[in-house]
């Protein structure tokens, strides 16, 4: 088991959008391992790649028994919505009500390079959504409406672990295109 600190609101690694994996090979691997593994001991739903301080766009999910990982996700949402509480393993201990797609059709690719499509609805469809959020240096809490959102600014600059020190961000042992940097 390779369990990763998890990053915290704050840390720029959040606010970044991550770079499309281009090399699957066996760090990879560990990388999803490493991502499931800190998930499930958190435990959590999902946990993005950037939440462990790697830039790339990976991430893993657990709902439902169900456990998966896609790469470069591409996400077709439905016009349906949900609202329900969502909460978020780099803002620890705090939920807020959030309006997310219903239904979601989520395309990319698995730790080896071949195609997945996943779909979703209720938790799982929020899940895809929270994680491909990370991915584009989303937080949940940018899509609250204002009223909640500045509640949600205070109880987090309230919160005990807020303005933890972050740790230093890892470097991606990937190749990444020079768009990117």
């Amino acid at each position: 088991m390779a369990v990763q600190p998890i990053r915290l609101f704050g840390d720029p690694v959040l606010r970044t959008p991550a770079a499309p994996v281009e090399t699957f090979d066996k760090e990879l691997r560990k990388l999803v391992k490493d991502l499931t593994d800190t998930m499930r001991e958190a435990p959590g739903s999902g946990l993005a790649a950037p939440q462990i301080g790697v830039s790339l766009r990976v991430f893993t999910w657990w709902v439902d028994d169900e456990l998966g990982h896609l790469c470069n996700p591409v996400l077709d949402l439905s016009d349906e919505i949900q609202e329900g509480e969502e909460g978020c393993l780099s803002i620890p201990e705090l939920a807020f009500e959030t309006r997310r797609a219903q239904r979601v059709v989520a395309r990319g690719l698995n730790e080896h390079g071949e195609p997945v499509v996943v779909e979703g609805s209720d938790l799982l469809a929020r899940a895809l959504q929270h994680e491909t959020d990370h991915l584009d240096g989303i937080l949940f809490i940018d899509r609250l409406d204002a009223e909640t959102r500045k509640a949600a600014m205070k109880a987090i600059r309230e919160a005990e672990w807020f303005g933890e020190q972050p740790p230093e961000v890892r470097i991606s042992p990937h190749t990444v295109s020079s768009r990117w940097l």
